[in-house]
Protein backbone atom coordinates (compact mmCIF):
# COMPACT_ATOMS: atom_id res chain seq x y z
CA UNK A 1 0.00 0.00 0.00
CA UNK A 2 1.74 3.38 -1.13
CA UNK A 3 0.19 6.83 0.35
CA UNK A 4 -1.72 7.33 -2.59
CA UNK A 5 -3.82 4.14 -1.89
CA UNK A 6 -4.37 5.10 1.62
CA UNK A 7 -5.76 8.97 0.86
CA UNK A 8 -8.22 7.48 -1.78
CA UNK A 9 -9.25 5.02 0.96
CA UNK A 10 -9.65 7.64 3.34
CA UNK A 11 -11.39 9.99 1.17
CA UNK A 12 -14.04 7.30 0.30
CA UNK A 13 -14.45 6.93 3.98
CA UNK A 14 -14.82 10.30 4.06
CA UNK A 15 -17.48 10.63 1.40
CA UNK A 16 -19.79 7.85 2.36
CA UNK A 17 -18.70 5.59 -0.28
CA UNK A 18 -17.47 2.80 2.31
CA UNK A 19 -17.90 2.13 5.62
CA UNK A 20 -15.73 1.90 8.32
CA UNK A 21 -15.69 -1.73 8.71
CA UNK A 22 -14.93 -1.48 4.78
CA UNK A 23 -11.67 0.34 6.19
CA UNK A 24 -11.01 -2.00 8.60
CA UNK A 25 -10.62 -4.41 6.49
CA UNK A 26 -8.57 -3.14 3.79
CA UNK A 27 -6.08 -1.84 6.42
CA UNK A 28 -6.01 -5.18 8.89
CA UNK A 29 -2.55 -6.14 6.45
CA UNK A 30 -1.21 -3.05 7.44
CA UNK A 31 2.11 -3.14 8.19
CA UNK A 32 2.43 -6.88 7.22
CA UNK A 33 0.59 -9.67 6.21
CA UNK A 34 1.87 -12.83 7.50
CA UNK A 35 2.16 -15.99 4.91
CA UNK A 36 3.36 -18.35 7.55
CA UNK A 37 6.77 -18.63 6.26
CA UNK A 38 7.30 -14.62 5.14
CA UNK A 39 5.93 -11.37 6.46
CA UNK A 40 5.33 -9.56 3.32
CA UNK A 41 6.09 -5.94 4.83
CA UNK A 42 2.88 -4.19 2.98
CA UNK A 43 3.58 -1.19 4.43
CA UNK A 44 7.62 -0.44 3.52
CA UNK A 45 6.56 2.08 0.58
CA UNK A 46 4.25 4.18 2.53
CA UNK A 47 7.11 3.87 5.11
CA UNK A 48 10.59 4.48 3.50
CA UNK A 49 9.22 5.30 -0.40
CA UNK A 50 9.69 1.69 -1.78
CA UNK A 51 8.40 -1.56 -1.80
CA UNK A 52 9.44 -4.89 -0.43
CA UNK A 53 12.41 -6.76 -1.48
CA UNK A 54 12.50 -10.19 -1.52
CA UNK A 55 15.94 -12.31 -1.55
CA UNK A 56 14.50 -15.35 -3.62
CA UNK A 57 17.30 -17.76 -3.81
CA UNK A 58 16.77 -19.86 -1.56
CA UNK A 59 13.03 -19.67 -1.73
CA UNK A 60 10.53 -22.02 -3.51
CA UNK A 61 8.83 -21.20 -6.90
CA UNK A 62 5.45 -22.25 -4.90
CA UNK A 63 6.58 -19.70 -2.14
CA UNK A 64 7.33 -17.03 -4.85
CA UNK A 65 4.19 -17.50 -6.63
CA UNK A 66 2.17 -17.03 -3.69
CA UNK A 67 4.70 -13.92 -2.33
CA UNK A 68 3.59 -12.60 -6.11
CA UNK A 69 -0.30 -12.92 -5.53
CA UNK A 70 -0.44 -11.16 -2.22
CA UNK A 71 1.49 -8.33 -3.99
CA UNK A 72 -1.83 -8.03 -6.10
CA UNK A 73 -3.81 -8.80 -3.74
CA UNK A 74 -2.30 -5.74 -1.87
CA UNK A 75 -1.83 -3.76 -4.46
CA UNK A 76 1.70 -3.43 -3.97
CA UNK A 77 3.00 -1.48 -7.13
CA UNK A 78 6.76 -1.38 -6.46
CA UNK A 79 9.01 -4.25 -5.55
CA UNK A 80 11.90 -6.16 -6.34
CA UNK A 81 12.89 -9.71 -6.18
CA UNK A 82 16.56 -10.54 -6.20
CA UNK A 83 18.85 -13.65 -7.06
CA UNK A 84 15.67 -15.14 -8.98
CA UNK A 85 16.55 -17.38 -11.31
CA UNK A 86 14.91 -17.66 -15.23
CA UNK A 87 12.28 -20.78 -14.37
CA UNK A 88 11.16 -18.49 -11.11
CA UNK A 89 10.60 -15.22 -12.94
CA UNK A 90 8.71 -16.72 -15.60
CA UNK A 91 6.26 -18.61 -13.57
CA UNK A 92 5.65 -14.85 -11.40
CA UNK A 93 5.31 -13.38 -14.55
CA UNK A 94 2.27 -15.46 -15.98
CA UNK A 95 0.76 -14.18 -12.90
CA UNK A 96 1.69 -10.14 -13.02
CA UNK A 97 2.58 -8.79 -16.36
CA UNK A 98 3.80 -5.80 -14.74
CA UNK A 99 7.20 -7.46 -13.93
CA UNK A 100 10.66 -7.26 -16.10
CA UNK A 101 13.49 -9.55 -15.34
CA UNK A 102 16.79 -8.64 -16.78
CA UNK A 103 18.63 -12.33 -16.84
CA UNK A 104 22.44 -11.38 -16.23
CA UNK A 105 21.18 -9.34 -12.80
CA UNK A 106 18.99 -12.51 -11.84
CA UNK A 107 16.48 -9.71 -10.81
CA UNK A 108 12.83 -9.12 -11.28
CA UNK A 109 11.09 -6.19 -10.40
CA UNK A 110 8.31 -3.48 -11.20
CA UNK A 111 8.17 0.12 -10.64
CA UNK A 112 5.11 2.74 -10.10
CA UNK A 113 7.99 5.32 -10.18
CA UNK A 114 9.27 7.44 -12.85
CA UNK A 115 12.66 9.81 -12.37
CA UNK A 116 11.44 12.97 -9.83
CA UNK A 117 14.35 14.68 -11.65
CA UNK A 118 17.59 14.34 -14.40
CA UNK A 119 19.66 13.67 -11.68
CA UNK A 120 21.91 10.79 -12.76
CA UNK A 121 23.19 7.63 -10.75
CA UNK A 122 26.10 6.29 -12.86
CA UNK A 123 27.28 2.65 -12.99
CA UNK A 124 30.65 1.22 -13.55
CA UNK A 125 32.06 -2.32 -13.73
CA UNK A 126 35.67 -2.72 -13.62
CA UNK A 127 35.30 -6.14 -16.13
CA UNK A 128 32.70 -7.92 -18.16
CA UNK A 129 32.83 -10.41 -15.46
CA UNK A 130 31.39 -8.25 -12.94
CA UNK A 131 28.59 -7.31 -15.35
CA UNK A 132 25.87 -9.57 -13.08
CA UNK A 133 26.10 -7.49 -10.04
CA UNK A 134 26.15 -4.17 -12.24
CA UNK A 135 23.16 -4.71 -13.67
CA UNK A 136 21.67 -5.54 -10.28
CA UNK A 137 22.65 -2.58 -9.37
CA UNK A 138 21.04 -0.83 -12.15
CA UNK A 139 17.64 -2.23 -11.68
CA UNK A 140 17.28 -1.48 -8.55
CA UNK A 141 18.57 2.19 -9.28
CA UNK A 142 15.80 2.31 -11.95
CA UNK A 143 13.13 0.33 -10.25
CA UNK A 144 13.54 3.46 -6.96
CA UNK A 145 12.69 6.17 -10.05
CA UNK A 146 16.35 7.40 -11.00
CA UNK A 147 18.42 8.33 -14.24
CA UNK A 148 20.67 5.53 -14.42
CA UNK A 149 23.74 5.26 -17.04
CA UNK A 150 26.11 2.32 -16.92
CA UNK A 151 29.37 1.47 -18.75
CA UNK A 152 31.42 -1.95 -18.85
CA UNK A 153 34.99 -3.28 -18.94
CA UNK A 154 36.36 -0.06 -17.26
CA UNK A 155 38.97 -1.19 -14.76
CA UNK A 156 42.51 -0.44 -14.41
CA UNK A 157 44.15 -2.97 -16.21
CA UNK A 158 43.23 -0.38 -19.13
CA UNK A 159 42.92 2.76 -17.56
CA UNK A 160 42.74 5.30 -20.61
CA UNK A 161 39.23 2.81 -21.08
CA UNK A 162 38.24 4.88 -17.66
CA UNK A 163 39.54 8.14 -18.65
CA UNK A 164 37.34 7.64 -22.43
CA UNK A 165 34.36 8.17 -20.03
CA UNK A 166 35.41 11.00 -17.91
CA UNK A 167 33.21 13.43 -18.90
CA UNK A 168 30.07 11.13 -18.28
CA UNK A 169 31.28 10.38 -14.68
CA UNK A 170 31.56 13.87 -14.07
CA UNK A 171 27.83 14.76 -14.80
CA UNK A 172 27.08 11.93 -12.11
CA UNK A 173 25.34 12.91 -9.09
CA UNK A 174 26.23 9.62 -7.35
CA UNK A 175 28.22 6.55 -8.75
CA UNK A 176 28.25 3.18 -8.31
CA UNK A 177 31.66 1.37 -9.02
CA UNK A 178 31.74 -1.92 -9.08
CA UNK A 179 35.29 -4.58 -9.31
CA UNK A 180 36.46 -7.97 -8.08
CA UNK A 181 40.19 -8.72 -8.13
CA UNK A 182 42.10 -6.30 -6.06
CA UNK A 183 39.15 -4.05 -6.31
CA UNK A 184 40.76 -0.61 -7.47
CA UNK A 185 38.93 1.17 -9.36
CA UNK A 186 36.13 2.70 -6.52
CA UNK A 187 39.27 4.65 -5.58
CA UNK A 188 40.56 5.58 -8.56
CA UNK A 189 37.03 7.24 -9.67
CA UNK A 190 36.90 8.42 -6.38
CA UNK A 191 39.78 10.79 -6.49
CA UNK A 192 38.64 12.17 -9.86
CA UNK A 193 34.95 13.58 -9.39
CA UNK A 194 32.99 15.40 -6.67
CA UNK A 195 30.28 13.60 -6.16
CA UNK A 196 29.86 10.14 -3.45
CA UNK A 197 30.55 7.05 -5.12
CA UNK A 198 29.47 3.58 -3.49
CA UNK A 199 31.67 1.09 -4.00
CA UNK A 200 30.60 -2.76 -4.42
CA UNK A 201 33.64 -5.54 -4.30
CA UNK A 202 32.76 -8.39 -6.44
CA UNK A 203 33.62 -12.38 -6.15
CA UNK A 204 35.52 -12.17 -9.38
CA UNK A 205 39.33 -12.85 -8.68
CA UNK A 206 41.84 -15.72 -8.90
CA UNK A 207 42.55 -17.88 -4.89
CA UNK A 208 44.01 -14.56 -3.22
CA UNK A 209 40.93 -12.72 -4.01
CA UNK A 210 39.23 -15.09 -1.40
CA UNK A 211 35.87 -14.52 -3.01
CA UNK A 212 35.71 -11.13 -2.92
CA UNK A 213 37.55 -10.42 0.63
CA UNK A 214 40.55 -8.64 -1.00
CA UNK A 215 38.64 -6.01 -2.81
CA UNK A 216 36.51 -5.64 -0.08
CA UNK A 217 39.53 -4.67 1.79
CA UNK A 218 40.94 -2.57 -0.80
CA UNK A 219 37.71 -0.83 -1.34
CA UNK A 220 37.89 -0.34 3.12
CA UNK A 221 41.20 0.61 3.21
CA UNK A 222 41.14 3.28 0.11
CA UNK A 223 42.74 6.61 0.91
CA UNK A 224 40.25 8.83 -1.22
CA UNK A 225 37.74 9.90 0.68
CA UNK A 226 33.95 10.10 -0.40
CA UNK A 227 33.76 6.48 -0.72
CA UNK A 228 31.33 4.03 1.04
CA UNK A 229 31.08 0.25 0.55
CA UNK A 230 28.78 -2.42 0.55
CA UNK A 231 29.07 -6.04 0.76
CA UNK A 232 30.48 -8.34 -1.25
CA UNK A 233 28.61 -8.82 -4.40
CA UNK A 234 25.57 -6.73 -3.21
CA UNK A 235 24.38 -4.95 -6.13
CA UNK A 236 20.74 -4.37 -4.91
CA UNK A 237 22.21 -3.10 -1.70
CA UNK A 238 24.23 -0.17 -3.76
CA UNK A 239 21.70 0.39 -6.49
CA UNK A 240 19.34 1.13 -3.41
CA UNK A 241 21.35 3.53 -1.40
CA UNK A 242 23.03 5.07 -4.61
CA UNK A 243 19.12 5.75 -4.75
CA UNK A 244 18.73 7.25 -1.40
CA UNK A 245 21.50 9.71 -1.83
CA UNK A 246 20.45 10.66 -5.59
CA UNK A 247 16.73 11.77 -3.90
CA UNK A 248 18.42 13.92 -0.78
CA UNK A 249 21.56 15.41 -2.73
CA UNK A 250 21.06 18.53 -4.24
Amino acid sequence: MDKKILLDLLKEYKENRISAEEVAEKLKDLPFKDLGFVKLDSHRELRRGHGEAIYSKNKTKEQLVKICKETLELKIKSIIYTKINKKKAAALMDIDPDLIYNEPALTLYKSNKAPASDKKIVIVAAGSSDIPIAEEAYCAALAMGNVVEKYFDVGVAGIHRLFAIYDKLTTANVIIAIAGMEGALPSVISGLVDCPVIAVPTSVGYGANLGGVSALLTMINSCSPGIAVVNIDNGFGAGYIASQINSARL
